[in-house]
Order: structure tokens, then sequence, then C-alpha cells
């Protein structure tokens, strides 16, 4: 599955067209590798670090979502492995 339809699905991003934007400007890493294109390819058992307000968030992705559903439907295709680090914290 592309980054930019994964990012959209799960809920990080409010669209396809922002969730774009987001790796255009260079602020997403998959695995540890900056990600610059949008059709990058994730799969389940990646790693995403994904800047979210002030902080960091770092998920594995678990299964790839066949939809854009619910919040709490989208949440059970990943977890989390650091939780959200603030700045100052």
């Amino acid at each position: 599955m592309r980054i930019d339809l994964l990012l959209c699905r799960l809920r990080f991003a409010k669209s396809r067209r922002f969730a774009q934007r987001w790796i255009g400007e260079g602020h997403i890493r998959c695995n540890g590798e900056r990600v610059t294109r949008n059709d990058r390819p994730v799969a389940a058992g990646d790693v995403l670090t994904l800047p979210i307000g002030r902080g960091v968030q770092i998920i594995s992705i678990d299964a790839l979502p066949e939809r854009r559903g619910p919040a709490g439907e989208a949440r059970t295709h990943y977890h989390n492995l650091a939780g959200i680090a603030g700045a100052g914290t």
C-alpha cells in the first residue's frame, strides 16, 4: 500500500492531499529512512515515525486497513512504540 493512502486511512492525515504534502516536506520516516515519495510502499511490520504536534509518534503497522473507517477501527491496525514525546518532556 502507498504510504500516503495509509496515513489517510489510519487517520494521521485528514486527506490524502495533506498526507502527500506532509511527505513532500520530508517529515515522515519509514524504518528509519526519510520518505520523499508518496508512492513508497509500506507493509505490515514497518515502523513509521510521524511528527504529531510538538512531539513525535513512532508506530508499528500491524495490518493494512481496507478502508478509512472510524478512529477506533484505524487504531486496531497499528500500535505505538514510543507514545508521544513532546518538546520539553
